[in-house]
This record gives structure tokens, sequence and C-alpha cells, in this order.
């Protein structure tokens, strides 16, 4: 614990920047993760298998119950195209397009923060390594030759601390970017699958 509080003051005030960084960025995985995965069922495909066997089956009011037991994003779209009061394909069609306008952005909203604040943090750890930098060689010439190892030192410290930390809170946020963004594809893709599945019974049902 003693070496991790001396690497951080070592590194300047901009460790207390980049820290703050690292925060909001936590803040918003979190935030991200409750809700995707709020938005996610255990057996996703079984679910779509069941409610839509029910829609051909002509069970519609089953099928909305069994939509309305679980709130996400996916049984919201499902719920609304089993409401429609047309069974032709462009309305169904038109109200799983609403249903979509309405849910999916729930899933991406504030994903793009987590890359903005991966580059703010490497951006402001290479602002460190400039004042690091600067702080070494100008004291250098200031001090006599007795202190001028001591405080060439003290100022590389700064500059690669802070470009090291830096570094250690933008990658785990690029990653979890790219984490949360393939969860959030694959909750749009079973949400588009199932809006397509479900109008094909219907409008089949109909015509039949």
């Amino acid at each position: 614990m003693n070496t991790i509080l001396e690497y951080y003051r070592s590194g300047g005030p901009v460790m207390h920047a980049i820290l703050t960084v690292g925060v909001l960025g936590l803040a918003v995985f979190l935030e991200r993760v409750y809700v995707i995965f709020s938005n996610s069922r255990g057996s996703e495909r079984a679910f779509i298998d069941r409610v839509v066997q029910m829609a051909r089956a002509g069970k519609t009011d089953e099928a909305v119950r069994a939509c309305g037991e679980h709130r996400t994003a996916l049984t919201y779209i499902g719920e609304l195209i089993l409401r429609s009061p047309s069974r032709s394909e462009g309305d169904l069609q038109n109200a799983a397009d609403a249903a979509s306008v309405a849910a999916m952005p729930a899933l991406t909203r504030r994903l793009h923060y987590l890359p903005m604040l991966a580059n703010v943090a490497t951006l402001i750890g290479l602002l460190g390594t400039i004042f690091g930098l600067r702080e070494a060689f100008s004291s250098v010439a200031l001090v006599s030759a007795a202190e001028r190892s001591g405080r060439l030192a003290s100022g590389i410290a700064v500059a690669l601390n802070a470009t090291g930390f830096g570094l250690m809170v933008a990658i785990p946020l690029s990653l979890a970017h790219g984490w949360l963004t393939g969860r959030t594809e694959l909750l749009i893709e079973r949400a588009d699958e199932f809006s397509v599945r479900l109008i094909n019974a219907l409008s089949a049902r109909d015509a039949a």
C-alpha cells in the first residue's frame, strides 16, 4: 500500500485528474452493466421461440402476458407488435420500428463516454509527462551539481508515473467499452430477430 501511495504522490497533481477520470469511467461502466444485464434474459432464445409459437397458434393474449412478465427492451418490442390492431405486414413492421426507436437508445446511451474518457486519461498522462520533463530539465539548470541528480530523478518520476497511470486508466476503459458494445449488439440482434419472426408469424396466420 505504501508503494502505491508513493507512486501516486510522485506523479504530481495530474494524478488527481486522471483518478477523477477513472472514477467517472467506473461509474459509467457500472451503470451500463446494470442497464444491459437488466435487459437480458437467461433464456432469450427459448423465450423468443415460445412467444412466436403462441403467436402462430393464435394465442395472442398469452403471448402478451408472457412479454409482460419481464420488462426488457425485447419484451417491450414484442408486446407492441402483438398489440398492433392491424395484422398487415406493413403495419406490424411500423409497430416494430416505433418500439425499437423507443427501446433501443436506452441500451446504447452513455457508451460513447468510455472511449472518450480513455482518451482523456491518456492525454492527461501525456500532459503530466510534459510537466515532469520540463520540471526535470529546468531544475537541473537552477540547482547545484550535488542536487541535480535528485531533481532530475524527481522530474522523470512525475513524467513516467503520470503516463503510466493514464494508461492504467485508459486501457480498462477501452476494454470495458468493447465488451459492453458487444453485449449491446447481441441484444439488438436478438430484438431484430424477435421482431422479424413475430411479424412473420402474425402476418402468416392472418393470411391463412
